[in-house]
């Protein structure tokens, strides 16, 4: 028995809510092997504390069945996420509110898909463009913003309007994000050009999303959106270890070959902690000329979804060519046809996830929970 073939062994332990292992995943910092003896170090950036305590029991129990294995020693350096301390004023913005401080960012949700193709970047920035008109309605303007983090293939800058545009900086490294629209923005598709293809391991996905959340200038917000790459792998982790989220939103369209796929990323929040606020259905339904409604991809997939997570069904979003035509061109349907059907629909899924919120348990609850 070598430390090459613990290694080996602990890339069947999975971290919680996620298909990756722990390996992979770069958590371990050194082994060792001797007389019967394994020893295992592992670097945790968490603020849940039953993380540390189900990892240790899942390496025990994974390391003790090898032959000539008698004892098993596992120690876990825990570091809690940076955004948490960071001093209000500063130029790095105070996501988590410090000694009863108010936050910066008085919510922050992650709108996520268990799969590909299902719209859900097209939806982030109507949604986005909604809660920004239905605040500056409340007299609150600017107070909305969007994090783009899928970091292979970010499409936030075309469908906003902020196309090949460039950021500021200030100082050695604050970012200054964009705005369109009412919305603050910062995507990886503004640091790269179209013909540079991001081809990167874990580690440097972690690392961009941290500076997003950290380095970005995002002044006072009453909501942040955080725009997810399908998946439950390196930057969902990275960002539930960094900025406390106050909640999830699935987007998923109406058939099975969808539905399914997102269940297990609900399920993926779920044991991180982070409350699902409801399921949004994508491409509901087609909606003709004369105003009737045709099933494309089959229905209730988005109403059996929340039902099997205990949520709610935020609102179905119909297949209407202006909302694909306006991420095409950088104008959201929500902004250039406001009374329209769509923008009336994102302003009630709006207004469904702002209620969500407000229903969230207050900080007592939500530090008992590790946020």
């Amino acid at each position: 028995m070598t430390a090459a073939d613990l290694k080996i062994a602990l890339a069947q332990v999975k971290y919680p809510g996620f298909s990756r292992d722990i390996v992979s995943f770069g958590l371990v910092r050194s082994l060792e092997f001797a007389d019967g003896r394994a020893r295992v170090a592992l670097a945790l950036t968490t603020a849940d504390p039953k993380i540390p305590t189900h990892l240790k029991r899942e390496i025990v129990a994974c390391l003790s069945v090898l032959p000539g294995v008698r004892e098993v020693a596992v120690e876990i350096a825990v570091t809690a996420p940076k955004a948490a301390g960071i001093p209000v004023g500063g130029a790095n913005q105070n996501l988590a509110g410090n000694n009863g401080a108010p936050k910066a960012i008085k919510y922050a949700i992650a709108i996520a898909s268990g799969k590909g193709g299902v719209g859900k970047s097209t939806f982030a920035v109507n949604l986005a463009c909604a809660l920004a008109q239905h605040l500056a309605a409340a007299g609150r303007p600017g107070r909305v913003g969007l994090m783009d983090c899928d970091i292979y293939g970010p499409s936030v800058p075309l469908m906003i309007g902020l196309h090949g545009e460039r950021p500021n900086v200030e100082g050695e490294n604050t970012i200054i994000p964009l705005e369109k629209h009412g919305v603050k923005v910062m995507s990886m598709g503004f640091l790269v050009d179209d013909n540079t293809p991001v081809v990167w391991r874990g580690p440097m996905i972690m690392k961009t999303i941290q500076q997003f959340v950290q380095n970005v200038r995002w002044g006072e917000l009453d909501i942040l959106l955080v725009d997810l790459p399908p998946g439950t792998g390196d930057a969902q982790l990275s960002l539930v270890q960094t900025l406390p989220l106050d909640g999830a939103v699935l987007v998923t369209t109406p058939q099975p070959a969808a539905t399914n796929v997102a269940r297990k990323g609900g399920l993926m929040f779920q044991k991180v902690n982070v409350p699902l606020l409801g399921i949004a259905e994508n491409m509901s339904y087609f909606l003709d000329p004369a105003g009737n409604k045709h099933a494309l991809f089959g229905e209730g997939g988005g109403q059996k979804t929340a039902d099997s997570l205990g949520t709610i069904l935020l609102g179905q979003v119909p297949l209407i060519p202006d909302i694909r035509a306006g991420g095409d061109i950088g104008a959201p349907v929500v902004v250039t046809a406001p009374s329209g059907e769509a923008a009336k629909i994102f302003r009630a899924i709006g207004e469904a996830v702002l209620t969500q919120l407000a229903r969230q348990p207050g900080p007592a609850v939500a530090a008992s929970r590790g946020v």
